[in-house]
């Protein structure tokens, strides 16, 4: 028996989402600009779910994503994920901690970016969900992004488009 065959799923069924996943997209823009628009509020509220970043950008730094006032109209506290730099390498490589407030799993996420040139960068998020089943469903991406179930692949999809586009996706940001 695994250690997750005796945990009760959030969405209510028994299957298995990958423990670590591995998304991958190439934007139109400098890796400088891909690692501001990760790590600064001022970017991080245009794509995804639109909540304010803060990174302390040092191996053991503090990293916040507070939640938006939508949020905390469903019932969400004011922070809706926190973590821990492990290593911070700009604009290439930030590793961290990756705690959900609504599942209290403790994963990590590695952003890894290579400028292309032209601009292109390729933005590999390699997302370790290992023992962390909810957080692993949640964030596949297999849920409908019109209630929040889009994943990482909708944050992604979001943050292509504004960097390209200079506008959000619709329904992404705050």
């Amino acid at each position: 028996m695994s250690s997750t065959d005796d945990l009760t799923m959030t969405d209510g069924t028994d299957r298995n989402a990958p423990d670590v996943q591995v998304f991958r997209v190439y934007i139109e823009a400098t890796a400088q600009q891909v690692w501001d628009a990760i790590t600064s509020k001022e970017f991080s509220t245009k794509y995804g779910y639109g909540g304010e970043v803060f990174y302390d950008l040092v191996a053991g730094g503090e990293y916040r994503s507070d939640t938006t006032a939508e949020m905390k109209q469903m019932g969400m506290g004011d922070v809706a994920v926190t973590g821990q730099v492990l290593e911070a390498d700009p604009p290439h490589r930030l590793v961290q901690t990756w705690i959900a407030a609504w599942h209290s799993e403790e994963t990590t996420l590695t952003w890894e970016l290579v400028e292309y040139g032209g601009p292109l960068t390729g933005l590999t998020l390699t997302h370790d969900c290992t023992g962390a089943q909810n957080t692993a469903r949640d964030i596949e991406g297999t849920g409908n992004a019109e209630q929040g179930g889009g994943g990482w692949p909708w944050v992604l999809a979001g943050l292509k488009t504004y960097l390209e586009t200079g506008r959000q996706m619709v329904g992404s940001g705050s």
